[in-house]
């Protein structure tokens, strides 16, 4: 299978070449972090484990949305948040520009048919959340004050040893930059300028000035949630995610029902060029795998280990509990929100117009259908996603600088978390992808090949709980 490059390349347009240059680095990186290797690990890693468990915890869906709504929370439970909170929290780490702009990049790269290794992945990526948030919980260790914490290295260190510890140093290292809040902020500075700058007419002279604007705003924002610790954004994320969450369905939902007689057309659309690639240069079947595999990561975070952080942070003696309530999470994720975002830019015809990208073509698909209502909704949409986003990832990068440096470093590391929001709102969408994506490959080595050594482990646990039931 030949695996061609798609990341987002520099534009022409970019008038320094010292960026163009820098542009071109972190692309050609994350294309060699996302090879054949890593695709093999995430995909037929997630499949091994599917078959391993024999779909157990799929039996049991019904019981982890029991457990997700407090069925069998205990308040004198280990941990610092509600198993509503823990997955509030990871999904208001995935539920956001992953899903609105993220899909829109997948189809852009790679076609209609990326959609559909997005589903594949997804429902594999559920397993593999299953196995990654059951250790987190089952291997919870310390850190330098002797508060309880969760997380890939946690379980590296705790259940592998010091052996392994090279890669629990790897994981977190790569988390210090995979988990800033670059990309969220570019895209909604993106948004701003082009709905209200442009229009308005504001920093028509000055762009670059414009987005350093709304940067600060944005670390404004950021800054005062996020030195309120897990518990802080655990509380604002339960009440803003769900919410938008529903709204942005129901925008999505009254497209699908307005052209309802094109769904199946859209539907061949997928499943021909999932297995053709006509969508993409040269038919390149791999490109479009590769494709939907690498936005699938990148929108569920199923094997980067970032979600099994805020899921470590649960309340219960149960580790199981928290593996079910978490394979919920690329289920709503990605076969939920991602497909409503992707089946309106395929149903309005986004998808085919030149020059249109990420938010953009999101936006423009939404218009094209549901006109000044629908652009308003994806607007709310797009600014809750992307700052509920940025307030989960800072509370993994903050655990990642604590496992590194020690406690005392992490108030440091949320100065130069919102910073780096601002850094990200002024560079080019290339950058900040490319860098995210590399970052996010390197976690995901010592978050899969730990938990593929640890399966048993899981199985075991699993058994005698589903026994007690």
């Amino acid at each position: 299978m030949h695996f061609c490059s798609f990341s987002v390349k520099p534009s022409p347009l970019t008038p320094d070449p010292l960026l163009d240059r820098l542009d071109s680095l972190i692309a050609d990186f994350a294309n060699f972090m996302w090879g054949p290797l890593l695709l093999v690990l995430l995909v037929f890693g997630g499949l091994f484990f599917t078959i391993y468990c024999r779909f157990t915890p799929f039996l049991y869906f019904k019981h982890g949305f029991d457990i997700l709504l407090g069925k069998y929370d205990k308040e004198d439970d280990p941990g610092d948040i509600s198993h509503f909170q823990a997955l509030s929290s990871a999904l208001a780490s995935t539920v956001g520009m992953g899903n609105i702009s993220g899909v829109a990049i997948a189809i852009h790269m790679g076609g209609p048919g990326a959609l559909f290794w997005m589903w594949v992945s997804a429902i594999l990526g559920m397993s593999t959340k299953f196995f990654t948030c059951t250790l987190a919980v089952l291997y919870r260790g310390r850190d330098d004050q002797g508060r309880v914490q969760g997380g890939p290295m946690y379980v590296i260190e705790t259940a592998l040893g010091a052996r392994f510890k090279p890669l629990a140093i790897i994981f977190s290292v790569a988390g210090l930059v995979g988990c800033l809040p670059m990309f969220q902020a570019n895209q909604l500075t993106q948004t701003i300028r082009e709905e209200i700058f442009v229009p308005l007419g504001l920093f028509s002279a000055t762009p670059a000035l414009g987005n350093v604007v709304v940067g600060v705003i944005i670390a404004g924002v950021v800054a005062g949630v996020i030195f309120g610790g897990i518990k802080r954004i655990g509380l604002v994320a339960s009440r803003l995610v769900p919410f938008m969450v529903v709204l942005y369905l129901i925008a999505g939902v009254l497209v699908i029902l307005k052209n309802f007689a094109e769904i199946p057309g859209v539907f061949g659309l997928i499943f021909h060029d999932a297995f053709t690639g006509q969508a993409v240069l040269g038919g390149a079947v791999g490109q479009v795998i590769r494709t939907g595999v690498r936005r699938a990561a990148f929108s569920n975070e199923a094997g980067l280990g970032t979600e099994a952080m805020a899921h470590g942070a649960a309340k219960t003696k149960e580790p199981v509990r928290e593996g079910l309530v978490a394979m919920t999470g690329p289920f709503i994720d990605t076969i939920v929100v991602c497909s409503i975002t992707a089946f309106v830019i395929l149903i309005s015809g986004a998808w085919e117009i030149s020059g249109l990208n990420g938010v953009t073509m999101t936006t423009t698909a939404f218009t094209h259908e549901l006109g000044s209502l629908g652009k308003g909704i994806l607007l709310v949409c797009i600014l809750i996603f992307s700052v509920t986003t940025m307030f989960s990832q800072s509370y993994y990068g903050t655990k990642c600088a604590g496992y590194l440096f020690g406690t005392k470093w992490k108030r440091s590391y949320k100065y130069f978390y919102i910073i780096a929001a601002v850094f990200g709102a002024t560079v080019s969408l290339g950058i900040v992808i490319n860098l995210i994506d590399g970052m996010y490959a390197v976690m995901a080595f010592p978050t899969m090949i730990s938990t593929l050594i640890l399966a048993p482990r899981v199985m075991a646990e699993a058994r005698r709980y589903f026994s007690t039931l």
